[in-house]
Protein backbone atom coordinates (compact mmCIF):
# COMPACT_ATOMS: atom_id res chain seq x y z
CA UNK A 1 0.00 0.00 0.00
CA UNK A 2 1.91 3.22 -0.92
CA UNK A 3 2.10 6.13 1.00
CA UNK A 4 0.81 9.48 -0.24
CA UNK A 5 -2.14 12.32 0.04
CA UNK A 6 -5.59 10.96 -1.08
CA UNK A 7 -9.08 12.26 -0.71
CA UNK A 8 -11.74 10.24 0.58
CA UNK A 9 -15.30 10.94 0.62
CA UNK A 10 -17.28 9.67 3.45
CA UNK A 11 -21.17 9.91 4.71
CA UNK A 12 -22.19 10.34 8.59
CA UNK A 13 -24.81 10.74 10.75
CA UNK A 14 -24.98 12.74 13.65
CA UNK A 15 -27.20 14.79 16.53
CA UNK A 16 -26.43 18.34 16.10
CA UNK A 17 -28.19 21.01 19.10
CA UNK A 18 -28.72 24.35 17.04
CA UNK A 19 -29.15 27.21 19.60
CA UNK A 20 -32.87 27.17 18.95
CA UNK A 21 -33.07 23.69 19.98
CA UNK A 22 -31.36 24.42 22.92
CA UNK A 23 -33.15 27.42 24.17
CA UNK A 24 -36.69 25.42 23.74
CA UNK A 25 -35.61 22.58 25.92
CA UNK A 26 -34.29 25.31 28.43
CA UNK A 27 -37.34 26.73 28.93
CA UNK A 28 -39.06 23.31 29.06
CA UNK A 29 -37.48 23.05 32.20
CA UNK A 30 -37.85 26.46 33.71
CA UNK A 31 -41.23 27.62 35.59
CA UNK A 32 -43.11 30.58 34.75
CA UNK A 33 -41.57 33.14 36.87
CA UNK A 34 -38.56 31.54 35.73
CA UNK A 35 -40.04 31.95 32.25
CA UNK A 36 -40.33 35.61 32.95
CA UNK A 37 -37.11 36.79 33.87
CA UNK A 38 -35.83 34.89 31.05
CA UNK A 39 -38.21 36.92 28.54
CA UNK A 40 -37.15 40.07 30.29
CA UNK A 41 -33.51 39.37 29.30
CA UNK A 42 -34.32 38.54 26.05
CA UNK A 43 -36.52 41.76 25.87
CA UNK A 44 -33.11 43.20 26.88
CA UNK A 45 -30.88 42.14 24.15
CA UNK A 46 -33.61 41.87 21.05
CA UNK A 47 -34.81 45.21 20.22
CA UNK A 48 -38.16 43.48 17.99
CA UNK A 49 -38.83 41.91 21.44
CA UNK A 50 -41.40 44.07 23.52
CA UNK A 51 -43.27 42.72 26.97
CA UNK A 52 -46.30 44.39 28.36
CA UNK A 53 -50.11 45.13 26.55
CA UNK A 54 -49.95 47.05 23.38
CA UNK A 55 -52.50 49.99 22.43
CA UNK A 56 -54.36 49.24 19.46
CA UNK A 57 -53.57 52.02 17.98
CA UNK A 58 -49.62 51.01 18.08
CA UNK A 59 -50.00 46.77 17.48
CA UNK A 60 -47.51 45.19 15.81
CA UNK A 61 -47.78 43.09 12.79
CA UNK A 62 -47.14 39.81 14.81
CA UNK A 63 -49.47 39.89 18.02
CA UNK A 64 -49.08 38.82 21.38
CA UNK A 65 -47.90 35.15 21.77
CA UNK A 66 -50.28 32.41 23.03
CA UNK A 67 -48.84 33.04 26.41
CA UNK A 68 -52.05 34.03 28.43
CA UNK A 69 -54.24 32.33 26.15
CA UNK A 70 -53.94 28.71 26.96
CA UNK A 71 -56.25 25.80 26.33
CA UNK A 72 -59.28 23.95 28.52
CA UNK A 73 -58.66 20.43 28.60
CA UNK A 74 -61.79 18.32 29.90
CA UNK A 75 -61.34 14.66 30.75
CA UNK A 76 -64.36 14.37 29.25
CA UNK A 77 -63.14 15.08 25.77
CA UNK A 78 -59.61 14.77 25.60
CA UNK A 79 -58.60 17.32 23.16
CA UNK A 80 -55.62 19.52 24.59
CA UNK A 81 -54.12 20.63 21.20
CA UNK A 82 -57.69 21.26 20.30
CA UNK A 83 -57.30 24.86 21.75
CA UNK A 84 -59.82 27.64 21.82
CA UNK A 85 -57.00 30.89 22.00
CA UNK A 86 -59.87 33.32 22.65
CA UNK A 87 -58.81 36.10 24.67
CA UNK A 88 -62.09 36.70 26.38
CA UNK A 89 -61.92 33.25 27.90
CA UNK A 90 -58.91 33.19 29.25
CA UNK A 91 -57.36 36.77 28.87
CA UNK A 92 -55.40 37.56 32.36
CA UNK A 93 -53.66 41.28 32.74
CA UNK A 94 -52.42 41.02 35.98
CA UNK A 95 -51.76 38.44 39.40
CA UNK A 96 -55.71 39.71 40.32
CA UNK A 97 -56.95 37.58 36.99
CA UNK A 98 -55.41 34.69 37.75
CA UNK A 99 -56.40 34.65 41.83
CA UNK A 100 -60.05 34.11 40.38
CA UNK A 101 -59.14 30.77 39.07
CA UNK A 102 -58.19 29.50 42.52
CA UNK A 103 -54.90 30.83 42.78
CA UNK A 104 -55.67 31.56 46.80
CA UNK A 105 -54.23 35.00 46.82
CA UNK A 106 -57.84 36.74 46.49
CA UNK A 107 -61.07 34.75 47.72
CA UNK A 108 -65.02 36.07 47.43
CA UNK A 109 -63.88 39.05 50.20
CA UNK A 110 -61.81 40.73 47.99
CA UNK A 111 -57.57 41.07 47.96
CA UNK A 112 -55.78 39.26 50.40
CA UNK A 113 -53.54 42.05 52.09
CA UNK A 114 -51.45 39.65 54.26
CA UNK A 115 -49.77 38.81 50.96
CA UNK A 116 -48.45 42.51 51.41
CA UNK A 117 -47.47 42.46 54.55
CA UNK A 118 -43.75 43.53 55.70
CA UNK A 119 -40.94 41.00 56.56
CA UNK A 120 -41.86 40.11 60.46
CA UNK A 121 -39.05 41.15 62.60
CA UNK A 122 -36.56 38.01 62.76
CA UNK A 123 -35.02 36.74 66.31
CA UNK A 124 -31.87 37.83 65.68
CA UNK A 125 -33.28 42.09 65.19
CA UNK A 126 -35.28 41.51 68.25
CA UNK A 127 -31.77 40.20 70.22
CA UNK A 128 -29.83 42.83 68.86
CA UNK A 129 -32.39 45.69 70.11
CA UNK A 130 -32.35 44.21 73.46
CA UNK A 131 -29.03 44.31 73.13
CA UNK A 132 -28.08 47.81 72.43
CA UNK A 133 -30.29 48.73 75.04
CA UNK A 134 -28.06 47.18 78.12
CA UNK A 135 -24.71 47.09 76.78
CA UNK A 136 -22.08 49.22 75.24
CA UNK A 137 -18.40 48.72 73.78
CA UNK A 138 -16.58 45.33 73.30
CA UNK A 139 -19.61 43.71 75.01
CA UNK A 140 -21.95 45.00 72.67
CA UNK A 141 -19.76 43.65 69.82
CA UNK A 142 -19.13 40.15 72.04
CA UNK A 143 -23.39 39.93 71.89
CA UNK A 144 -23.65 40.50 68.02
CA UNK A 145 -20.98 38.01 67.34
CA UNK A 146 -22.99 35.66 69.52
CA UNK A 147 -26.32 36.19 68.28
CA UNK A 148 -25.55 35.74 64.82
CA UNK A 149 -24.54 32.63 66.16
CA UNK A 150 -27.97 31.72 67.73
CA UNK A 151 -29.70 29.58 64.93
CA UNK A 152 -33.66 30.29 64.30
CA UNK A 153 -34.36 27.99 67.36
CA UNK A 154 -33.05 29.79 69.47
CA UNK A 155 -29.67 28.19 70.11
CA UNK A 156 -25.95 29.06 70.52
CA UNK A 157 -24.16 27.05 67.59
CA UNK A 158 -21.04 27.72 68.35
CA UNK A 159 -18.66 27.61 71.65
CA UNK A 160 -17.86 30.00 73.62
CA UNK A 161 -14.33 28.79 74.02
CA UNK A 162 -13.93 29.13 70.15
CA UNK A 163 -15.57 32.76 69.96
CA UNK A 164 -13.20 34.23 72.70
CA UNK A 165 -10.39 33.01 70.58
CA UNK A 166 -11.95 34.33 67.40
CA UNK A 167 -12.06 37.69 68.99
CA UNK A 168 -9.33 37.93 71.29
CA UNK A 169 -10.69 38.78 74.77
CA UNK A 170 -10.57 36.47 77.71
CA UNK A 171 -13.05 33.45 77.94
CA UNK A 172 -15.02 34.73 81.15
CA UNK A 173 -15.86 38.40 79.10
CA UNK A 174 -17.94 36.22 76.62
CA UNK A 175 -19.42 34.10 79.06
CA UNK A 176 -20.49 36.81 80.75
CA UNK A 177 -22.35 38.72 77.84
CA UNK A 178 -23.72 34.85 77.08
CA UNK A 179 -25.34 35.02 80.82
CA UNK A 180 -26.58 38.47 79.45
CA UNK A 181 -28.54 37.22 76.68
CA UNK A 182 -30.03 34.61 78.32
CA UNK A 183 -32.02 37.19 80.21
CA UNK A 184 -33.14 38.26 77.07
CA UNK A 185 -37.04 37.63 75.44
CA UNK A 186 -37.81 34.90 74.66
CA UNK A 187 -36.81 33.21 78.33
CA UNK A 188 -35.08 30.34 77.13
CA UNK A 189 -32.69 31.59 73.95
CA UNK A 190 -28.88 31.15 74.08
CA UNK A 191 -29.16 28.12 75.41
CA UNK A 192 -26.50 25.53 74.17
CA UNK A 193 -28.28 22.17 74.91
CA UNK A 194 -31.83 21.32 75.21
CA UNK A 195 -31.53 20.60 79.07
CA UNK A 196 -30.06 24.27 79.44
CA UNK A 197 -33.07 25.44 77.31
CA UNK A 198 -35.42 24.33 79.98
CA UNK A 199 -33.55 24.95 82.99
CA UNK A 200 -33.47 29.22 82.18
CA UNK A 201 -36.84 28.59 81.82
CA UNK A 202 -37.31 27.27 84.93
CA UNK A 203 -35.67 29.76 86.25
CA UNK A 204 -37.74 32.44 85.17
CA UNK A 205 -40.84 30.56 86.57
CA UNK A 206 -39.19 30.30 89.87
CA UNK A 207 -39.18 26.73 89.96
CA UNK A 208 -35.89 25.36 89.35
CA UNK A 209 -35.26 23.68 92.88
CA UNK A 210 -33.04 20.66 93.27
CA UNK A 211 -35.56 17.96 92.21
CA UNK A 212 -36.36 20.02 88.96
CA UNK A 213 -32.87 20.46 88.18
CA UNK A 214 -32.01 16.97 88.62
CA UNK A 215 -34.88 16.11 86.56
CA UNK A 216 -33.12 18.64 83.82
CA UNK A 217 -30.20 16.66 84.14
CA UNK A 218 -31.21 13.53 82.97
CA UNK A 219 -33.87 14.32 80.37
CA UNK A 220 -33.06 11.32 78.72
CA UNK A 221 -34.56 9.32 81.44
CA UNK A 222 -37.10 11.03 80.31
CA UNK A 223 -37.41 10.20 76.91
CA UNK A 224 -36.96 6.52 77.69
CA UNK A 225 -39.74 6.28 79.81
CA UNK A 226 -37.68 5.50 82.95
CA UNK A 227 -40.10 7.60 85.27
CA UNK A 228 -39.61 4.93 88.66
CA UNK A 229 -35.55 5.25 88.31
CA UNK A 230 -36.11 8.94 87.41
CA UNK A 231 -38.24 9.31 90.90
CA UNK A 232 -35.56 7.98 92.57
CA UNK A 233 -33.20 10.23 91.43
CA UNK A 234 -35.25 13.15 92.17
CA UNK A 235 -36.40 11.93 95.51
CA UNK A 236 -40.04 12.79 94.82
CA UNK A 237 -43.44 10.67 95.17
CA UNK A 238 -45.58 10.24 92.06
CA UNK A 239 -47.67 12.79 92.46
CA UNK A 240 -44.45 15.86 92.98
CA UNK A 241 -43.41 13.70 89.85
CA UNK A 242 -46.35 14.23 87.72
CA UNK A 243 -46.44 17.76 88.53
CA UNK A 244 -43.14 18.33 87.03
CA UNK A 245 -43.75 16.77 84.50
CA UNK A 246 -46.54 18.89 83.74
CA UNK A 247 -44.55 21.81 84.47
CA UNK A 248 -41.76 20.93 82.01
CA UNK A 249 -44.46 19.88 79.28
CA UNK A 250 -45.39 23.87 79.31
CA UNK A 251 -42.34 24.79 78.59
CA UNK A 252 -40.95 25.80 74.89
CA UNK A 253 -38.21 23.52 73.82
CA UNK A 254 -37.81 25.77 70.91
CA UNK A 255 -38.18 29.47 72.04
CA UNK A 256 -36.83 31.35 68.85
CA UNK A 257 -39.13 29.62 66.83
CA UNK A 258 -41.75 32.53 67.89
CA UNK A 259 -40.11 34.90 65.20
CA UNK A 260 -39.22 34.54 61.69
CA UNK A 261 -36.14 33.79 60.41
CA UNK A 262 -36.89 35.30 56.84
CA UNK A 263 -40.02 35.74 55.45
CA UNK A 264 -41.60 32.50 53.38
CA UNK A 265 -41.99 32.96 49.76
CA UNK A 266 -45.50 31.33 48.84
CA UNK A 267 -45.19 29.13 45.90
CA UNK A 268 -46.84 30.36 42.91
CA UNK A 269 -48.78 27.83 40.76
CA UNK A 270 -47.88 27.31 36.97
CA UNK A 271 -51.14 25.33 36.26
CA UNK A 272 -54.55 25.92 38.01
CA UNK A 273 -56.85 22.80 37.96
CA UNK A 274 -60.45 23.11 38.47
CA UNK A 275 -63.75 20.26 38.13
CA UNK A 276 -66.40 21.66 35.74
CA UNK A 277 -69.55 20.00 34.61
CA UNK A 278 -67.95 18.81 31.56
CA UNK A 279 -64.44 16.89 33.26
CA UNK A 280 -61.00 18.68 34.57
CA UNK A 281 -60.40 21.44 33.49
CA UNK A 282 -56.23 22.54 33.10
CA UNK A 283 -54.84 25.81 32.35
CA UNK A 284 -51.99 27.76 32.43
CA UNK A 285 -51.60 30.39 35.43
CA UNK A 286 -51.04 33.20 32.90
CA UNK A 287 -50.88 35.82 35.39
CA UNK A 288 -47.31 34.73 36.18
CA UNK A 289 -46.44 35.11 32.42
CA UNK A 290 -46.11 38.41 30.36
CA UNK A 291 -47.20 38.85 26.79
CA UNK A 292 -44.40 39.18 24.41
CA UNK A 293 -44.82 40.38 21.12
CA UNK A 294 -42.57 40.77 18.11
CA UNK A 295 -42.40 44.61 16.46
CA UNK A 296 -42.37 44.19 12.79
CA UNK A 297 -43.00 47.58 12.41
CA UNK A 298 -39.98 48.76 14.25
CA UNK A 299 -38.22 46.11 12.47
CA UNK A 300 -39.14 47.70 8.61
CA UNK A 301 -38.32 51.04 10.01
CA UNK A 302 -34.84 49.98 10.74
CA UNK A 303 -34.25 48.24 7.76
CA UNK A 304 -35.27 51.05 5.57
CA UNK A 305 -32.21 53.23 7.39
CA UNK A 306 -29.56 50.06 7.05
CA UNK A 307 -27.55 50.74 4.74
CA UNK A 308 -24.52 48.20 4.95
CA UNK A 309 -25.43 44.39 4.52
CA UNK A 310 -24.32 43.85 8.15
CA UNK A 311 -26.60 45.75 9.71
CA UNK A 312 -29.29 43.89 7.00
CA UNK A 313 -28.28 40.37 8.36
CA UNK A 314 -27.81 41.56 11.85
CA UNK A 315 -31.93 42.80 11.90
CA UNK A 316 -32.61 39.63 9.79
CA UNK A 317 -31.17 37.64 12.87
CA UNK A 318 -32.98 39.33 15.25
CA UNK A 319 -36.00 39.01 13.57
CA UNK A 320 -35.58 35.50 13.31
CA UNK A 321 -34.42 35.01 16.79
CA UNK A 322 -37.86 36.90 18.38
CA UNK A 323 -39.82 34.78 15.97
CA UNK A 324 -38.24 31.52 17.19
CA UNK A 325 -38.67 32.28 21.17
CA UNK A 326 -41.91 33.12 20.51
CA UNK A 327 -42.89 29.70 18.65
CA UNK A 328 -40.81 27.91 21.52
CA UNK A 329 -43.17 29.44 23.95
CA UNK A 330 -46.38 28.50 22.54
CA UNK A 331 -44.64 24.93 22.14
CA UNK A 332 -43.90 25.24 25.57
CA UNK A 333 -47.24 25.57 26.85
CA UNK A 334 -48.86 23.21 25.16
CA UNK A 335 -46.73 20.52 25.91
CA UNK A 336 -46.95 21.32 29.82
CA UNK A 337 -50.59 21.55 29.22
CA UNK A 338 -50.84 17.94 27.09
CA UNK A 339 -48.59 16.81 30.18
CA UNK A 340 -50.51 17.96 33.56
CA UNK A 341 -53.54 16.86 31.47
CA UNK A 342 -52.38 13.25 31.09
CA UNK A 343 -51.12 13.42 35.05
CA UNK A 344 -54.72 14.70 36.15
CA UNK A 345 -56.14 11.77 33.72
CA UNK A 346 -54.46 8.92 35.78
CA UNK A 347 -54.93 10.55 39.00
CA UNK A 348 -58.22 11.45 38.94
CA UNK A 349 -58.70 9.64 42.08
CA UNK A 350 -56.40 11.54 44.03
CA UNK A 351 -58.21 15.09 43.10
CA UNK A 352 -61.81 13.50 43.85
CA UNK A 353 -60.69 11.67 47.01
CA UNK A 354 -57.08 12.27 48.26
CA UNK A 355 -53.79 11.43 48.85
CA UNK A 356 -55.25 7.62 49.29
CA UNK A 357 -56.46 7.17 46.29
CA UNK A 358 -53.18 8.02 44.46
CA UNK A 359 -51.83 5.07 41.78
CA UNK A 360 -48.45 4.77 40.97
CA UNK A 361 -46.80 6.62 37.98
CA UNK A 362 -44.02 6.80 36.30
CA UNK A 363 -42.63 9.12 33.83
CA UNK A 364 -42.67 6.34 31.07
CA UNK A 365 -45.95 5.70 31.32
CA UNK A 366 -47.05 9.63 31.03
CA UNK A 367 -44.43 9.78 28.06
CA UNK A 368 -45.73 6.79 26.24
CA UNK A 369 -49.49 8.37 26.90
CA UNK A 370 -48.70 11.89 25.21
CA UNK A 371 -46.23 10.48 22.67
CA UNK A 372 -43.09 12.56 24.37
CA UNK A 373 -39.69 11.45 25.50
CA UNK A 374 -39.20 10.44 29.00
CA UNK A 375 -36.51 13.27 29.41
CA UNK A 376 -38.88 15.54 28.21
CA UNK A 377 -41.86 14.67 30.56
CA UNK A 378 -38.91 14.92 33.16
CA UNK A 379 -38.14 18.76 32.19
CA UNK A 380 -41.88 19.59 31.51
CA UNK A 381 -42.44 18.31 35.76
CA UNK A 382 -39.21 19.79 37.21
CA UNK A 383 -39.91 23.03 39.28
CA UNK A 384 -43.66 23.64 38.14
CA UNK A 385 -46.46 23.37 40.81
CA UNK A 386 -50.31 22.64 40.40
CA UNK A 387 -53.16 24.40 42.09
CA UNK A 388 -56.30 22.50 42.61
CA UNK A 389 -59.20 22.80 45.32
CA UNK A 390 -57.29 19.98 47.16
CA UNK A 391 -54.17 22.34 47.51
CA UNK A 392 -50.87 23.44 45.64
CA UNK A 393 -48.82 20.46 44.59
CA UNK A 394 -45.39 20.31 42.91
CA UNK A 395 -46.06 17.68 39.71
CA UNK A 396 -43.50 15.43 40.56
CA UNK A 397 -45.15 15.14 43.89
CA UNK A 398 -48.00 12.92 41.21
CA UNK A 399 -45.14 10.08 40.70
CA UNK A 400 -45.12 7.90 43.18
CA UNK A 401 -43.92 3.66 43.64
CA UNK A 402 -46.36 1.04 43.60
CA UNK A 403 -47.10 -1.36 46.23
CA UNK A 404 -48.72 -4.74 44.80
CA UNK A 405 -52.42 -5.74 46.16
CA UNK A 406 -53.32 -7.98 48.28
CA UNK A 407 -56.12 -9.51 45.99
CA UNK A 408 -54.29 -9.24 42.69
CA UNK A 409 -56.10 -6.09 41.77
CA UNK A 410 -54.58 -2.42 40.94
CA UNK A 411 -51.25 -1.65 42.54
CA UNK A 412 -51.10 1.08 45.67
CA UNK A 413 -48.98 4.50 45.75
CA UNK A 414 -46.25 4.56 48.67
CA UNK A 415 -47.89 7.91 49.14
CA UNK A 416 -51.48 6.00 49.92
CA UNK A 417 -49.78 3.70 51.93
CA UNK A 418 -48.11 6.24 53.80
CA UNK A 419 -51.40 7.87 54.43
CA UNK A 420 -53.09 4.71 55.64
CA UNK A 421 -50.25 3.93 58.43
CA UNK A 422 -50.42 7.64 59.45
CA UNK A 423 -54.18 7.05 60.00
CA UNK A 424 -53.98 3.64 61.73
CA UNK A 425 -51.16 4.50 63.79
CA UNK A 426 -53.28 8.04 64.84
CA UNK A 427 -56.38 6.01 65.87
CA UNK A 428 -54.72 3.03 68.06
CA UNK A 429 -55.60 3.61 71.63
CA UNK A 430 -53.17 4.14 74.25
CA UNK A 431 -53.63 0.80 75.81
CA UNK A 432 -53.57 -1.14 71.58
CA UNK A 433 -50.40 0.38 70.43
CA UNK A 434 -49.74 -1.35 66.61
CA UNK A 435 -47.21 -3.06 66.48
CA UNK A 436 -45.22 -3.41 62.61
CA UNK A 437 -46.77 -6.66 62.52
CA UNK A 438 -49.84 -5.77 63.25
CA UNK A 439 -50.62 -2.56 60.72
CA UNK A 440 -49.06 -5.38 57.80
CA UNK A 441 -52.22 -7.30 58.74
CA UNK A 442 -54.59 -4.46 58.78
CA UNK A 443 -53.03 -2.94 55.47
CA UNK A 444 -53.14 -6.36 53.85
CA UNK A 445 -56.93 -6.18 55.07
CA UNK A 446 -57.28 -2.87 53.10
CA UNK A 447 -55.20 -4.42 50.27
CA UNK A 448 -52.07 -3.48 50.53
CA UNK A 449 -49.92 -6.49 50.32
CA UNK A 450 -46.70 -4.70 51.83
CA UNK A 451 -43.45 -6.49 53.97
CA UNK A 452 -42.71 -5.94 57.61
CA UNK A 453 -39.26 -3.97 56.60
CA UNK A 454 -41.22 -1.82 54.59
CA UNK A 455 -44.01 -0.75 57.04
CA UNK A 456 -41.08 0.42 59.12
CA UNK A 457 -39.30 2.13 56.59
CA UNK A 458 -42.32 4.06 56.03
CA UNK A 459 -43.43 4.54 58.94
CA UNK A 460 -40.00 6.02 59.80
CA UNK A 461 -40.18 8.35 56.92
CA UNK A 462 -43.02 9.62 58.54
CA UNK A 463 -41.24 10.67 61.78
CA UNK A 464 -43.37 7.81 63.60
CA UNK A 465 -41.42 6.16 66.31
CA UNK A 466 -41.53 2.29 67.00
CA UNK A 467 -44.72 0.76 68.90
CA UNK A 468 -42.09 0.17 72.17
CA UNK A 469 -41.14 4.51 72.02
CA UNK A 470 -45.14 4.89 70.95
CA UNK A 471 -45.91 2.90 74.29
CA UNK A 472 -43.87 4.97 76.71
CA UNK A 473 -44.76 8.31 75.04
CA UNK A 474 -48.41 7.26 76.21
CA UNK A 475 -47.45 6.08 79.24
CA UNK A 476 -45.49 9.58 79.98
CA UNK A 477 -48.80 11.78 78.47
CA UNK A 478 -50.95 9.62 80.87
CA UNK A 479 -48.98 10.23 83.68
CA UNK A 480 -49.07 14.07 82.94
CA UNK A 481 -52.55 14.76 81.78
Amino acid sequence: MGLGPRLDLRQSQSLVMTPQLQQAIRLLALSNLEVETFLAEEIEKNPLLEGGPADEGDLPTEGPVPVEAEPVADLSEPKPDDADFSEDIFHHDGASDGAGANSGSAGEDGIDFDSFAGAAETLTDHLIAQAGEVLIGVALSIATVLIDAIDESGYLTTPVLETARRLGVPLGEVEAVLTVIQGFEPTGVGARTLSECLSLQAQEADRYDPCMKTLLDNLELLAGGKIAHLQRLCGVDDEDMTDMIRELRSYDPKPGLRFGSARVETVTPDLFVNRTAKGWRVEINSATLPRVLVNRRYHAELTSSANDRASKAWLSDALASATWLIKALDQRQRTIIKVATEIVKAQEGFFLHGVAHLKPLTLRTVADAVSLHESTVSRVTSNKYLSCPRGTFELKYFFTSGIGSSDGGEASSALAVKAAIKTLISAEAADAILSDDTLVDLLREKGFDIARRTVAKYREALGLGSSVQRRRARAIETKAA
